[in-house]
């Protein structure tokens, strides 16, 4: 072998083990991936004390199996361990909506005022 042929092999594993930084997609990477978010969605949907159906409400889009066994892992351990909910401090999204429609309103409302207060002038 020449030292040409050695210097190439001995590059070519260092090309190699960059390959995951070229944004090639590795299917089983992805669904391990979105398999343990599922996983953390179950057991965080259980330590804040929601039913599995409301978790499954709430994440349409994760793998119920995989919410499941978050869930139940969550739920073994905290019966294990003693561990009481955590209930959520903050307010739900409706009255959110509410402000936003409200806001919205008032805005529309202001408009309109200077508008008209424009075309007595």
């Amino acid at each position: 072998m020449s030292l040409r042929h050695i210097a190439v092999l001995a590059v070519f594993p260092l090309l190699l083990s960059a390959c995951d930084r070229l944004g090639i997609a590795d299917p089983a990477r992805e669904a391990a991936q979105k398999e343990a978010d599922a996983r953390a969605t179950g057991s965080a949907c259980r330590h804040a004390g929601r039913a599995i159906e409301d978790c499954y409400a709430l994440n349409p889009d994760a793998a119920r199996s995989a919410v499941y066994a978050g869930w139940k892992e969550m739920n073994d351990y905290m019966r294990e361990n003693k561990i009481e909910n955590v209930k959520p401090e903050i307010a739900h999204n409706a009255p959110v909506a509410d402000e936003n429609a409200s806001a919205s309103e008032s805005a529309s409302a202001s408009a309109s005022a200077s508008a008209s207060g424009k075309s007595k002038k």
